[in-house]
């Protein structure tokens, strides 16, 4: 009954913003990309896939911090489980862009919407042993199309921040149905698993693997990096990461102060959102600084970096290996209050963090960084004197950088906890739907 009020909701909604969504798919590429999977239409992604001669494993990854999240765990669960193919649905534009560089385009396809009809095509093409979702991607009608076909559901990373938790909760009631059917839900945290078992999952189901995200490792040493590395020649660098509407101002506004306390010094600076790269090098512009863009260099970079240069990262997937030529590397999506960004890509490298006050979405690490000395928090007033004062300090900056690293080591260890449970769900036998069950899905 519930799944029933869900969908009419769902296709009043989408009749009454019919309109807008037609004019967007009309004007934006973005809007058009991918739509026939989105809708259903399965044919050319089910050719593809049906080539594999393996029964299938489908894992979900919203966007590029998802697939990021899970890029480990894929390439495990390849090698640990042989007999199986590993297919990656992606939500966004650059979530399917980053995933078919991580793990080839020929097993890497759109997410449909949550509609009775596409989820149920996707269900029947692909026929899948077993669906991985990351972090809290719940949709009722994909996840009851795998319930009546019996098909276990994994959560893995699967998180309730503190800003999702007062809604999760309230709608309790709604959510109940659907949780506690899940084979396994593998939580970031002791609090993260409470909750899940607050609000319906099976006790019994839920453990602690830890965060995907401490086992990420950069993929190999990207052509950005390479490029900047010979283009510094030893130049210092100061990476910020990540960074969000605002937050690249508050930078050029430092700028001027760490140019005078370091002469020499170089920048990368790196959005979060590729539709934004255009309005970051408008800014750029205006500011009258030294600057360049990655996407102008192709294969071949500047002879050598300008003191002063900022150098604008408008690629998608190279910020990762990036910041191990930092310095210093600032975490954006913090000084605005957007919740932050994953810390753990410049601690792997052992570089000291700056991140702004604002980290809810990752508070667990971002504290913990903090109790081991292996970051610092700067509002807006304090940034430059931080980032000074750390370029200054080579001796405890690399003291910083060390305890960052061995933070993250120390992390370490969800992927095979992951594996583990996945291997266990796919032991169990087979239990196929009946014709009755597929007419009802």
């Amino acid at each position: 009954m519930i799944l029933f009020f869900y969908n009419m909701a769902l296709i009043a909604g989408l009749v009454i913003s019919a309109p807008w969504w037609l004019w967007r798919m009309a004007t934006t590429h973005k809007y058009r990309e991918g739509m026939g999977e989105r809708l259903g239409f399965t044919r050319q992604a089910a050719d593809r896939l049906a080539k594999r001669g393996r029964a299938l494993v489908w894992v979900h990854a919203v966007s590029v911090g998802e697939v990021l999240a899970v890029t480990r765990l894929v390439k495990e669960l390849d090698a640990a489980l042989p007999d199986f193919f590993v297919a990656i649905s992606t939500t966004t534009r650059t979530g399917q862009q980053l995933a078919r560089e991580r793990f080839g385009a020929d097993r890497v396809f759109y997410c449909p919407l949550d509609l009775p009809w596409a989820t149920r095509a996707w269900l029947h093409a692909m026929q899948p042993r077993l669906l991985v979702l990351a972090e809290t991607e719940f949709w009722p009608n994909l996840l009851n199309g795998c319930f009546r076909r019996e098909i276990p559901v994994a959560v893995v990373n699967a998180r309730i921040s503190d800003r999702s938790w007062p809604r999760y909760r309230r709608l309790r009631w709604l959510w109940k149905p659907i949780l506690r059917r899940l084979s396994r839900v593998l939580a970031q945290s002791e609090t993260d698993g409470r909750r899940l078992r607050a609000l319906g999952c099976v006790p019994e189901c839920v453990s602690v693997a830890g965060n995907l995200k401490f086992d990420v490792r950069a993929a190999g040493e990207s052509a950005a990096t390479r490029l900047l590395k010979a283009a510094a020649g030893g130049r210092r660098l100061a990476v910020a990461g990540s960074t969000l509407e605002g937050e690249e101002a508050e930078l050029l506004e430092a700028w001027p102060l760490l140019l005078a306390a370091e002469p020499e010094l170089a920048m990368v600076l790196a959005p979060r959102h590729p539709e934004r790269f255009g309005a970051v090098a408008a800014l750029l512009e205006r500011a009258g600084v030294s600057w360049s863009r990655r996407s102008n260099w192709k294969e071949q970079a500047p002879a050598a970096l300008r003191p002063g240069e900022i150098v604008l990262l408008d690629t998608i997937g190279e910020l990762a290996s990036v910041y191990s030529l930092a310095e210093v590397a600032f975490v954006g999506g913090s000084l605005v209050p957007a919740g932050g960004h994953n810390p753990l890509e410049p601690a792997q490298f052992g570089v000291p963090i700056v991140m702004g006050p604002h980290y809810v979405n990752f508070r667990a690490i971002t504290e913990d960084l903090r109790e081991h000395r292996a970051l610092r928090i700067a509002g807006k007033e304090e940034l430059a004197a931080t980032l000074i004062e750390l370029l200054q300090n080579p001796k405890e900056a690399a003291a910083m950088g060390e305890r960052a690293r061995q933070v993250f080591a120390q992390q370490a260890g969800a992927t095979d906890r992951c594996v583990q449970a996945l291997r266990a769900l796919l032991s169990a036998p087979v239990r196929p739907a009946s014709a009755a069950q597929e007419r009802t899905a």
